[in-house]
């Protein structure tokens, strides 16, 4: 079997895909999960253990997928809530006839 190559750089990509999604404020855990199985899957593929390197560096990539989706969600929540509040005050204006 090759060596999980393929499997750090993907590892990598993703963790820093979530760290462009604000994951350290929105899915800290998660984030935190995939960057220390990260480190130990570059650690394991340094001492020649490649099967504990592709392991590790899918479940990394895995954490750090999630970590991204959880930071989607939260952004998307907070971005919901403030156009329903938008909704809220236009409608509360056209009940009592104020214009913006």
């Amino acid at each position: 079997m090759p060596p999980p190559t393929g499997e750090l750089a993907a590892a990598q990509q993703a963790v820093v895909r979530a760290d462009g999604a604000d994951a350290d404020q929105y899915a800290a855990q998660e984030i935190a999960l995939a960057r220390s199985e990260l480190a130990q899957a570059q650690a394991a593929m340094s001492d020649g253990r490649e099967a504990e390197a592709r392991s590790l560096a899918l479940a990394a990539a895995a954490d750090a997928d999630l970590a991204y989706a959880r930071s989607r969600e939260a952004l998307a929540t907070a971005e919901l809530q403030q156009r329903r509040a938008e909704v809220e005050q236009l409608r509360g204006r056209l009940q009592t006839g104020d214009r913006p």
